[in-house]
C-alpha cells in the first residue's frame, strides 16, 4: 500500500496500540510520534481535534486526518 501515515499517539493510549498492531499486521507502514514528548505534535494534535489531544489522530499523505480511525478506514486512506 502506498502512501506516508503518521500516527501521533501516546505510551498509554490502548487504542493507539491497538491500531499500531493492526497496521503492522496488515504491512501498512507508518511513522509514530508520540505527542507527549513532541509539544509541536501535540498542539497539531489539538488543532485536528478542536482543542482536545485526542489519539490516535492519523495523518494521511494528503493532508487529511482521521481521529481513532478503524483499520478499515485507514485502509480505505492509504489505497486512495
Amino acid at each position: 500500500m502506498q502512501g506516508t501515515v503518521t500516527m501521533y499517539s501516546t505510551t498509554w493510549c490502548g487504542y493507539c496500540r491497538r491500531l499500531k498492531s493492526q497496521m503492522d499486521r496488515e504491512g501498512i507502514a507508518y511513522t509514530e510520534i508520540n505527542i507527549e514528548q513532541d509539544p509541536e505534535s501535540a498542539a497539531f494534535v489539538e488543532k485536528a481535534n478542536g482543542g482536545n489531544q485526542t489519539v490516535p489522530t492519523v495523518l494521511f499523505a494528503d493532508g487529511s486526518t482521521l481521529t481513532n480511525p478503524s483499520l478499515a478506514q485507514v485502509k480505505q486512506k492509504v489505497a486512495a
